[in-house]
């Protein structure tokens, strides 16, 4: 049973606990290598049982870092981390790896029972040319449920590069399924092979692609033998509500609303753009009857979550 939320700050990285289990953590100054483009994340994130439910640094993908704002096509940039997908020429290492520096908290503390954290970042392309000024608040709460939490999340990107920009993915670009781009959730190995389920009872990898409000994953760990459920929420604010969905349940499991999956944004110069989005976690598996109760938590959050001032 939860007594509650504590959280504390060690002037690199925010943790927040709920019931004294550390349920999540943000770095939001990264010391990663410039090839992973370094950008703030949220790792390790457990459920209130203390089950993980991220991985940070595959081996097979160590630019992949728990749940994380990630842009693999920002006109030629790459602010996703690793190699770039160019048409007819696959993947490639490109010295194009952008990185997305922390500026300043502006806020960080409780209100009305949540965690509530804001930060200002500035992105910068490998090259050191300034393209972004980001407004980024996130809260964790309780959800009303009892054995499940939240993360609701906002991103309020500014483009300063002077010039307009094309927000895409590895689809956009040609490949075929793969465009994944936005808020990614990497699970943890002992996931692979658990179950994606949907709105209206879809299920499978077949949901990639696929339009829909909210997504699910639901897994079982190794040395617990306990089953978690993740769900990401899209909020109906966002441009492209209900968006396209990039998941995965083998070779790994993952999952993430993708904004940008078929068709390029214009980010026209001087715009703001704004995403939100909540991250569920709860304990045990999830009938549809729960799955709809979850999605409620998720929406609920991000009416709580107060659209943040604009850049």
């Amino acid at each position: 049973m939860s007594t509650g939320i504590e959280w504390e700050d060690s002037g690199k990285a925010i943790a927040v606990r709920i019931g004294g289990v550390d349920v999540a953590g943000y770095t939001y100054l990264p010391d990663d290598a410039q090839r992973e483009s370094p950008r703030p994340n949220f790792h390790t994130l457990r459920t209130l049982a203390g089950d993980a439910l991220s991985v940070f640094r595959p081996h097979d993908h160590t630019w992949h870092k728990g749940l994380a704002w990630s842009l693999p096509h920002l006109g030629e940039d790459n602010f996703w981390g690793g190699p770039s997908y160019r048409r007819g020429k696959d993947y490639q290492w490109l010295p194009n790896n952008g990185s997305m520096e922390h500026q300043g908290t502006l806020e960080a503390g409780m209100l009305e029972g949540r965690f509530r954290f804001s930060h200002s970042l500035t992105w910068w392309t490998q090259s050191r040319e300034h393209v972004v000024d980001e407004l980024r608040t996130f809260e964790v709460s309780e959800c009303p449920e009892g054995n499940s939490w939240t993360i609701a999340f906002e991103t309020s990107m500014q483009n300063v590069s002077g010039h307009d920009i094309r927000i895409g993915s590895p689809t956009t670009e040609g490949r075929e399924n793969a465009g994944y781009g936005g808020l990614f959730w990497r699970g943890p190995r002992d996931f692979t092979g658990g179950r994606i389920l949907g709105p209206d009872g879809l299920s499978g990898e077949e949901l990639r692609g696929r339009r829909g409000e909210w997504l699910a994953f639901v897994g079982q760990h190794d040395g617990t033998c306990n089953h978690s459920t993740v769900m990401m929420v899209d909020d109906e604010l966002n441009e492209q509500h209900p968006p396209e969905w990039f998941t995965r349940s083998e070779p790994f499991a993952c999952m993430g609303p993708a904004p940008f999956f078929r068709e390029e944004v214009l980010f026209s110069s001087g715009a703001t753009l704004t995403n939100r989005y909540s991250f569920v976690a709860a304990n045990g598996e999830s009938t549809a009857d729960r799955l709809a109760d979850l999605a409620d938590a998720g929406r609920l959050a991000l009416q709580n979550l107060k659209v943040g001032s604009r850049l």
